[in-house]
């Protein structure tokens, strides 16, 4: 490569200076299009060590492709999809092609329409399906420098897409110093610094004469081998400074010396051309009508501003921008307050207040040199238009700008609460803690004290299920009455619900719950909260047969409940129709619930719900059903980073009886939720447990892991796991322990009247009961659960009767029983079940042929494959299994190619024949 001297070498060859290896990657990136698939790279290292020219590099070479870029800016930050927009702006005339609430969440982001705020998994669902569209005329390559300065609505967002890209054709590159948090897990490359050789040869380009060897060493060693350190460090030195190493400046940062070498050089221009350097530099969009505007009011004219050497930092051309991001912050950071002040205030004064109000408000707050109340206004307005845009971060940055220029006490707490509350929907606790302080300390009155103690209690709940939530928030709810009783009641149901989860708070529940019942009356007619607040607190306080009448009239409000008090308080109320053993109710609202979740775009909360669904659709024995829901509960819980207990699957390998997996399972999710005091999840653990044992005929483990369960003051799954107690003690001969599990388990389902409660109430009766009353109460159990959908349950009837029948010798009226269960089990796929019913049928004397348990043709299918496959069998288009499922529809398409190919079809419609049938999965639409 030539080498060329005296600041030649900032040309692409000097850039690309034995980057061989990594333009090797970049060129297998951008060759992947041309088969179909989509890459992403996150390239990352020190300032100036040519990340930026990578990505230049690969821009050059994308022939053939469109080529969409984006760049992060320092001071545009807080700007809630500013990088985003930047990056979409070329396809927005594609926004007609996305499905409707894909196209109104980036239309309401980016400010074309006014709407309610969406989620910022929808938006990003939406980025990814604009991104395939796109890539479906021509490969698309998707440039993001400066990550690091990326505002963080867009980062989550491009982050989200690029774990979702797969068969779009589709090049996503980011360059960034370090690597994010949004972007941890993506593949990387680190650019690090040139080998010896090549730093030696870019040194020899860019100095005159030669460099005592000594001097040279240290010059490649300090700079770790940097491009843009060797190409800067040495300019503005004289010969002889450079010669005896005398000029170098000492030992920093490598960014700071970098950036003090470009301050030693602008330092010799015009008064007039280093202020319209810090104009451009404070001027985020880079638009040379503001940029000039700002210039004029501070009385620069372009003819002294563009003196000689001016040019060589900044380009004015389309669009204002630097020779290289450390020169922007260079200038930025070095400059006066009283300079920043001045620049900020001019550019404040030539932004268009009806175009650009946030970026206006923004430079009028770096302008302000005190509270400023009409400044304060301003930002209080812009995080309003942010939260509506669903820019939770950008809405708390302007919120916590807002309480610093706020000169009024009061309303500086107000606005601290606002702030807090802002700052802890975008998940930053230990900043909201401390903004719940400031309002704590500017409160002027009683309520402005409660709801900062309100916001600190959940505070607290977010950051862990740990003992100080359920007290915090029940002081919060009580002191709230006398000014807001709406609010009052949604933090009691809240503070019950924290209670509920966490094992060591049964205290806690009960004085919420007396709390609760002390309220007075709503005024008017009750709200569903309301109703299922009742249920809860008599739950606790009175018992079953006394909440049974509030949670029925608890269950009809909710079936009407709108989305937004479900993102509220929803997920307390879920466990209404379990405390009723209302086994429809269950399903229909849990689906309901999961249906409006979904078309809100709520991901965040969506994994929630649908293990509560599948819990439900497990109950009916729609095993593949429920399979489904697993599998989308882990694309969610992937998609939006949340994790999630494992209940589900908890639920399903007990009732297939797959024993090595489902004790895995139990033994890390008592361990991983049991140490962060998760009452729920230890519970569900040992509830299937228990009926992974019953099925093996390992009673007296089943006994062991119900009795946890039902010792926990946990009120929905504890009580799940009685009948489990009941059959597996009389199993172990433990009749003590059965008679008082059964005692227990009538207080709880006999006031709920419901064909499951009382059919298997009767079936545990039957177990402890002899001759005609046994008889009797096992037909009872039979024709109870036969008119509700929970097969196992009804199959589990029909085997207890059986063995009844076979120990009282009657052999001929067992078999009969226990043909049905195992055929039931087998059909279903309760291996461990249908292999106990088949053991009991040759002890009958029936020489019975093993039936297959149903296994799946399915089965070779990935759990993805499966789930769209049967979206398919179902008659969803690839749209909207993508939209349902966070892919694009061309993805889609790629695993269902594989589908065909494993099962040996070659149509939609043959995946009728081959997959199992399904009631409950996916039904909803």
């Amino acid at each position: 490569m030539e080498q060329r001297r005296h600041g030649a070498g900032h040309g692409e060859n000097a850039a690309l200076l034995g980057r061989e290896p990594e333009r090797a990657v970049v060129d297998r990136l951008l060759a992947a299009v041309d088969t179909g698939e989509s890459r992403v790279l996150v390239v990352h290292g020190v300032p100036g060590v040519g990340k930026s020219a990578l990505l230049g590099y690969a821009e050059k070479a994308a022939t053939g492709m469109q080529v969409l870029r984006a760049s992060g800016v320092e001071s545009e930050m807080e700007l809630p999809f500013a990088t985003l927009h930047q990056l979409c702006a070329p396809l927005l005339d594609r926004l007609p092609h996305l499905p409707a609430p894909q196209r109104t969440a980036l239309e309401t982001v980016f400010g074309i329409r006014a709407d309610a705020p969406p989620e910022r998994f929808l938006v990003g669902l939406a980025v990814l399906s604009l991104l395939s569209d796109a890539s479906g005329e021509r490969p698309l390559l998707c440039v993001v420098d400066d990550a690091q300065w990326v505002d963080q609505a867009s980062l989550q967002v491009l982050g989200f897409v690029a774990r979702r890209l797969l068969a779009e054709s589709v090049v996503l590159l980011f360059g960034a110093r370090e690597r994010s948090q949004d972007l941890l897990g993506l593949p990387e490359m680190e650019v690090a610094g040139l080998r010896d050789a090549d730093a030696h040869a870019l040194l020899d380009s860019v100095t005159y004469g030669r460099l005592d060897q000594r001097v040279r060493e240290r010059i490649v060693t300090e700079t770790r081998g940097n491009p843009l350190a060797l190409l800067e460090l040495p300019r503005g030195l004289t010969v002889t400074q450079m010669a005896g190493g005398f000029g170098l400046l000492r030992s920093d940062t490598l960014p700071g010396r970098i950036e003090q070498s470009f301050l030693a050089r602008i330092r010799g221009l015009p008064d007039q051309a280093r202020l319209l350097l810090l104009i451009a530099a404070a001027e985020p969009v880079g638009d040379p009508t503001l940029v000039w505007g700002a210039a004029a009011r501070l009385g620069v004219t372009p003819a002294e501003a563009l003196a000689d050497g001016t040019r060589e930092w900044l380009s004015l051309d389309a669009r204002v921008t630097f020779r290289h991001p450390l020169v922007r912050s260079a200038v930025y950071r070095s400059a006066s307050k009283e300079d920043l002040r001045a620049v900020h205030l001019a550019l404040a004064e030539v932004t268009d207040p009806k175009v650009d109000p946030d970026r206006r408000a923004w430079h009028l707050a770096a302008a302000a040199p005190a509270p400023d109340e009409s400044v304060a206004a301003e930002l209080e307005r812009s995080a309003d238009r942010a939260q509506a845009r669903g820019g939770l971060a950008a809405s708390a940055a302007f919120l916590q700008r807002c309480v610093a220029l706020t000169v009024d006490p009061s309303r500086r707490a107000e606005r601290a609460v606002a702030a807090a509350e802002a700052t802890l929907q975008a998940g930053d606790l230990d900043t909201a803690r401390r903004f719940a302080d400031i309002a704590d300390r500017n409160a002027r009155d009683e309520f402005q004290r409660v709801r900062a103690h309100l916001v600190r209690s959940r505070i607290t709940f977010a950051a862990g299920l740990d003992q100080e939530a359920p007290p915090l928030l029940l002081s919060a709810a009580r002191r709230l009455e006398p000014f807001d009783m709406d609010l009052a009641r949604e933090t009691y149901l809240i503070a019950w619900g924290a209670a509920a989860l966490i094992a060591a708070h049964s205290d806690s529940l009960m004085a919420i719950s007396k709390a609760v019942k002390a309220l007075p009356a709503p005024a008017g007619p009750p709200h569903a909260l309301d109703l299922v607040l009742e249920g809860y607190a008599l739950l606790v306080t009175e018992g079953r047969a006394a909440a049974a009448p509030a949670l029925r009239r608890a269950l009809a409000a909710l079936a009407d409940l709108p989305v937004g008090e479900v993102l509220k308080w929803g997920w307390v109320a879920n466990g209404v129709s379990a405390a009723a053993w209302d086994d429809r109710a269950m399903r229909v609202l849990v689906g309901r619930v999961v249906e409006g979740v979904r078309a809100a775009g709520a991901l965040t909360e969506l994994p929630f719900c649908l293990t509560s669904l599948g819990i439900a659709i497990a109950w009916t024995g729609d095993f593949t059903a429920a399979a489904a829901v697993v599998a989308e509960i882990e694309d969610v819980s992937a998609a939006t980073g949340v994790p999630i207990a494992p209940h589900v699957e908890l639920r399903l390998n007990a009732l297939r009886g797959r024993e090595a997996e489902a004790e895995a399972l139990i033994a890390a999710t008592i361990e991983e939720v049991g140490a962060g005091g998760q009452l729920m999840g230890v519970t569900v653990a040992q509830w299937a447990a228990a009926v992974l044992y019953n099925g093996l005929g390992r009673y007296r483990q089943a006994v062991a892991a119900a009795q946890v369960c039902t010792r926990m003051a946990e009120l929905w799954v504890s009580v799940w796991a009685l009948p489990e107690l009941v059959e597996a003690a009389v199993r172990a001969g433990e009749d003590e322990i059965a008679r008082a599990a059964l005692d227990d388990l009538a207080d709880t389902a006999e006031p709920s009247g419901t064909d499951w409660a009382l059919g298997v109430l009767a079936r545990s009766r039957a177990l402890l009961s002899d001759g005609a009353a046994a008889e009797e109460l096992h037909r009872e159990a039979v024709e109870r659960l036969g008119r509700t959908e929970l097969r196992p349950e009804l199959a589990r009837a029909h085997l207890l009767y059986g063995e009844f029948l076979r120990r009282n010798r009657r052999q001929a009226e067992a078999r009969e029983r226990l043909r049905t269960a195992y055929d039931m089990f087998a059909a279903m796929g309760m291996e461990a079940f249908a292999e106990r019913a088949h053991r009991e049928l040759l002890a009958t004397g029936e020489s019975v042929r093993k039936r297959a348990v149903d296994v799946s043709s399915s089965e070779e299918l990935t759990p993805q494959e499966r789930q769209i496959a049967l979206l398919v069998r179902e008659g969803l288009t690839n749209p909207e299994i993508g939209t349902r499922l966070f892919i694009s529809p061309r993805t889609v398409e790629w695993h269902l190619r594989k589908v065909f190919t494993k099962l040996s079809i070659t149509s939609r419609r043959q995946l009728r024949d081959v997959l199992p049938p399904t009631e409950h999965a996916l039904t909803a639409r």
